[in-house]
């Protein structure tokens, strides 16, 4: 790959967490929000957050659960997004050290290429040198 294909892959990475980042901060806030409006036990706006961190997590702590047949359901999308998020964040995280490794790999490639070059060139020579003498000694 040419070297502004990798700078638009890495941008493209370092967006992808980014955009990650923020679809997390917003499922969060949509999240407690809806939370606060369907879950009676959650007082407060902060209740709701806490309550949709835990359930998109999926940790559970227990202090604040659904129990509403309409959080329950609730709860249910907000994990299958958190799980989705947390793919996404994951997903581009290791495409992180994969690209480091791929680098690694393309010089190392270009680098045994160069010597195969040169190897070529020096054989390249030495059947000139023997051509010559060759014609040399039959002459």
């Amino acid at each position: 790959m040419k070297k502004t294909q990798f700078k638009r892959i890495r941008l493209l990475q370092r967006r992808g967490l980014l955009y990650a980042f923020l679809l997390c901060v917003f499922l969060m806030l949509l999240g407690g929000l809806g939370f606060w409006i369907l879950e009676p036990r959650a007082h407060t706006f902060a209740d709701g957050m806490w309550l949709a961190f835990t359930t998109a997590a999926t940790v559970g702590y227990g202090d604040i659960v659904p129990s509403t047949h309409a959080s329950r359901a609730f709860a249910i999308v907000v994990v299958f997004f958190g799980l989705s998020v947390l793919s996404v964040v994951t997903a581009t995280v290791a495409a992180f050290f994969i690209e480091a490794e791929e680098k690694q790999v393309e010089r190392d490639l270009l680098h045994e290429i160069g010597l195969l070059h040169d190897l070529v060139s020096h054989l390249r020579d030495e059947v000139r040198e023997i051509k010559v003498s060759q014609s040399e000694r039959h002459s």
